[in-house]
Formats: C-alpha cells, sequence, structure tokens
C-alpha cells in the first residue's frame, strides 16, 4: 500500500580523501593512530600558525568532481565557517562557501523494483562537491552513568569532499542505492577508501514530505502539497542507518502533519531541525534548530591564496580516472551480454574483480558463463577466505580451465573446487577424492541400458506419453555415476529410448 505522502530527501556525503598528509599541514593523515598524536600548531589554530594547501588534496578533489559530472570552476577560493564546538579547535573550520571549486553534476542510479530483472535509471542532481577541513572527534561516555567527554583532535584538519545533492530521491531504497554508487566511484578511481565504520564516508539526510493538499483548499489555493520542515539527520554511518532513519522520519512527520488540524505547521517539535540518529532505539533525537549560511558568519580565508584551475589540470584528472562503473556496465552488457544486476554486481566488486572476470570469459569466449561460475563458485570463496581477489589462488586461466573440463553438476563443482582450493589438489586428485569418477562414454551408454531394462514401468509410461517418466531413469544412472553431466546422460536416455 501506497504511503500517503511523498517522502523528499538530499543527502550530504562528506568523503576523507586518500592523501599521506593533512589538507593544511604535514601531520599524517592515518586512521587510528593514538588519540591526539597527530596534530601541529596548523592544525590546533595555534597562534602565527599558517596552512598551506595540500596540492593532492585538491587534485583528487578535483577527479572525483569530475567523476561525478561536475561544472568545474575556473578560479575558487576559501572560506571561514565559524562555529565553536570542543573538536574545532581554531572555532572555525577552512571549507568553501559562495565560490566552489565544482558545481552543478549528476549521477545515475537504478531505481528498479527488482533490479534482477529491470534497470530503471534516474539521474541524481549533485548542487556542489566542495573540499573543506574535518574537525576532530568527540568521544562520549556511552555508560549511561553521566562521564566525560573526551577529545581526538587527530582528525582535525583531515582533507574532507562535501558532495552536496539535489533533493531529487524520493525513498530509503533510493537514497542507499545513491549513497552506494557514490562510495563504488570513488573507491574506483582512488579518491578515498571511503570506510564507513572508519568514519572516511559519513552521510547526513535531508528529509521532509509533501502531503497532497485535495479538497475545498486545494480549489482555493492551487496548491498541490504541504511540505513539512527539513530535518537533517547527523552522521550516518552505515547504509542500513541511512534507510532505517529516512523511513522513521518521515513516519514521524506524518504524523506531526496530522495531529496539526489547521495546517499551518504551528508545532514547536517541527522546525528546522538538525536531528542525531540513536540506532540502538530505531530513533532520530532532536538535537538544535538547523542553522543558515548567516549563522556561521563566513567570510574569506585571508591566509589561502585561491586556486585557479586550468585546463591542464582537469584533463590530467579526467586521465586518472579511468573507466567509471557506469560507463563500464554498460560496456559489460553489450561485450559480454551480461544482465543489467549481472553487470551490477561484478562492478561492485572493483576494477580487479572486472579484470578477472574479462580474462575468463574471453578464455571461454562465455560472458555469461563465467559471471555465473564466478557468482557461484568466486564470490563465496573469497568472502570465506577473506581474500581479495589478486591474492586468491586460482589465476584466471587456471579458473577457466577449471570450468571447461571440471563437473559439470553444480554440488559436484562445488565439492570438486573446495578442495581444490583447501587442500592444494589438482583437478583429478580432486575428483577422485569427491568420489567423481571420469566419464568412459561406452560405460556409461551401458548403464543407460541396464537402466531402461531395469525399469520397466517408467519406459511404459514414457511410451505412452508421459514425458516426465523418463527422469527416473536418468536419476538411476546419475546415482550410480556420480560427477556424470546430467545434459550427458539425458542425452543418451532419449538415444536409448528412442531405438525402443
Amino acid at each position: 500500500m501506497a504511503e500517503p505522502y511523498k517522502i523528499v530527501i538530499g543527502l550530504e556525503i562528506h568523503v576523507q580523501l586518500l592523501t599521506k598528509t593533512k589538507l593544511f599541514c604535514g601531520c599524517k593523515n592515518q586512521f587510528g593512530l593514538p588519540p591526539n598524536t597527530a596534530t601541529c600548531p596548523v592544525c590546533l589554530g595555534l597562534p602565527g600558525s599558517l596552512p598551506v594547501m595540500n596540492r593532492t588534496a585538491f587534485d583528487l578533489a578535483l577527479r572525483a568532481a569530475l567523476a561525478l559530472n561536475c561544472q568545474i570552476a575556473g578560479f575558487t577560493k576559501w572560506d571561514r565557517k565559524n562555529y565553536y564546538y570542543p573538536d574545532l579547535p581554531k572555532n572555525y573550520q577552512i571549507s568553501q562557501y559562495d565560490l566552489p571549486f565544482s558545481h552543478d553534476g549528476w549521477l545515475e542510479i537504478n531505481t528498479a523494483k527488482d533490479p534482477k530483472k529491470d534497470y530503471t535509471p534516474k539521474k541524481i542532481g549533485i548542487i556542489r562537491a566542495h573540499l573543506e577541513e574535518d574537525a576532530g572527534k568527540n568521544l562520549h561516555d556511552e555508560s549511561g552513568k553521566g562521564g566525560d567527554t573526551l577529545v581526538d583532535l587527530n582528525r582535525t584538519g583531515t582533507p574532507l569532499l562535501e558532495i552536496v545533492s539535489h533533493p531529487d530521491m524520493n525513498t530509503p531504497e533510493e537514497a542507499m542505492a545513491y549513497l552506494e554508487e557514490v562510495r563504488l566511484m570513488l573507491r574506483e578511481i582512488g579518491v578515498s577508501d571511503c570506510e564507513m565504520q572508519e568514519g572516511s564516508l559519513r552521510c547526513d539526510a535531508n528529509v521532509n514530505i509533501h502531503v497532497p493538499v485535495i479538497g475545498k483548499e486545494h480549489a482555493e489555493t492551487g496548491k498541490e502539497y504541504h511540505a513539512t520542515p527539513l530535518v537533517e539527520i547527523k552522521n550516518l554511518n552505515s547504509f542500513r542507518a541511512v534507510g532505517k532513519a529516512i523511513t522513521y522520519e518521515a513516519k514521524r512527520h506524518y504524523e506531526e502533519y496530522q495531529k496539526d488540524t489547521h495546517g499551518t505547521f504551528r508545532i514547536g517539535k517541527m522546525l528546522k531541525t538538525t536531528a542525531g540518529w540513536d540506532d540502538a532505539k530505531g530513533v532520530t533525537v532532536v538535537q538544535r534548530h538547523k542553522e543558515e549560511a548567516a549563522d556561521y558568519r563566513y567570510f574569506p580565508e585571508p591566509d589561502l591564496v585561491p586556486v585557479v584551475v586550468s585546463e591542464a589540470q582537469v584533463a590530467a584528472a579526467k586521465a586518472a580516472m579511468g573507466e567509471l562503473p557506469q560507463a563500464q556496465r554498460k560496456r559489460l552488457s553489450d561485450q559480454y551480454g551480461l544482465t543489467a544486476y549481472d553487470a551490477q554486481v561484478l562492478t561492485a566488486k572493483g576494477r580487479a574483480t572486472v579484470a578477472y572476470f574479462e580474462s575468463v570469459a574471453q578464455a571461454l569466449n562465455d560472458g555469461k558463463a563465467a559471471a555465473n561460475r564466478m557468482s557461484d563458485l568466486i564470490y563465496p570463496a573469497l568472502t570465506e577466505r577473506k581474500e581479495e581477489i589478486t591474492a586468491f589462488p586460482f589465476d584466471a586461466a587456471k579458473f577457466a580451465d577449471f570450468i571447461r573440463t571440471g563437473p559439470t553438476n553444480s554440488q559436484d563443482r562445488r565439492d570438486v573446487f573446495k578442495l581444490m582450493l583447501d587442500e592444494g589438489l589438482d583437478l583429478p586428485a580432486a575428483k577422485a577424492k569427491a568420489g567423481i569418477k571420469e566419464v568412459d562414454g561406452d560405460a556409461l551408454r551401458a548403464a543407460v541400458v541396464a537402466a531402461i531394462a531395469a525399469n520397466p514401468k517408467a519406459v511404459a509410461d514414457f511410451r505412452a506419453g508421459k514425458d516426465a517418466a523418463k527422469m527416473s531413469i536418468v536419476g538411476a544412472v546419475m546415482k550410480a555415476n556420480k560427477g556424470v553431466p546430467n545434459d550427458l546422460v539425458r542425452r543418451l536416455v532419449d538415444e536409448e529410448l528412442a531405438r525402443g
């Protein structure tokens, strides 16, 4: 049943960039260091210290913006965003305000209800992608006893790319699909590791709902809908949390809307607010009224010169991107006959896995078979072994040879493949240990003749027009000859039954 309202969602994605040092100083940009050991006078904002821009960070941000189809500004500057918070030692954040280095981009996602069967594209508009420095991290006592809050400033000054979307998403699933596509793309082009559990990819969701206006009010005012005030849900750190938080917040908006019988949104709880997400309780918690740009008192950063972006820089960033996931999926579908879903699954595994697949597909001259066998065998094995494809014991050539010469029965194929992986056996030894005999054509035909003779009722039913009756004969042969290809047995049974 459809909801009686339309959800309107925009995402602000914050991505830490893969640099060795911070954005404006030489401190290490590395996760997991002891607290407050990667700091210096610059990132601590001590008097007399001056920032120097990290060129690599800007180049990575430029590459990401181009991959997001953004327009690149030829001239960009830095601004101070002023606010007080314990993890912001300068009391301001160096960011970008009115002249971001990129703007007006887009990214396509699949919004099909069943992505295994269909591909329904939707473009999500991107308002801007700008570069800024990250804040530190507050560590709260979560014992519930009102303990201390500690501050770790290692993250302060880390280069951060903020990607702000238009409110073009209308379901939690679309928001998660967009976030997943951004994450995949940024990892593939080498901009960020996008590890949400480490905080290098974080997401804020801006949510409200549109409730259709009907009846007398619509006739008098011409309004098509009432829009609830915007709520920004901060620092969502998993795809699951994004989906759950949006779902909860949309329902809460509608419940509050229904209480507002005058339709004027006089509800104090529904002012434009910032909220946190309590994952344990599954609820949002209002933190404060949402700030506007004026609240931050932006002004140009006086200690950093503006940046002029040349055509040569843009060309170098484009060359460094390589093939983007969206283009790669289309090519895989066109070149190897994969479905949109198969191509999506494959590209989500990363470029190294795609290269492996292409080698197998070309060796077999069959892209669909290569994709199916990788899904059956390679992906589960990588997960179980916690390995990347680059460290997998089966290279592409060996795997293609296994598909050609190994068992055709799916269970036998999995058993033999596991033995070869876990015990280092070659194919004949693994088949022998699994109890699979090599196929002897003459012996197999003799087994078929014997099975027909031993199953007169099945033969009689088959002769009477019950085609399925022959499957008991096929089953008897395969049970006595483990590992024999099913299609080969069926062909021999058909031949012998035709002979009468």
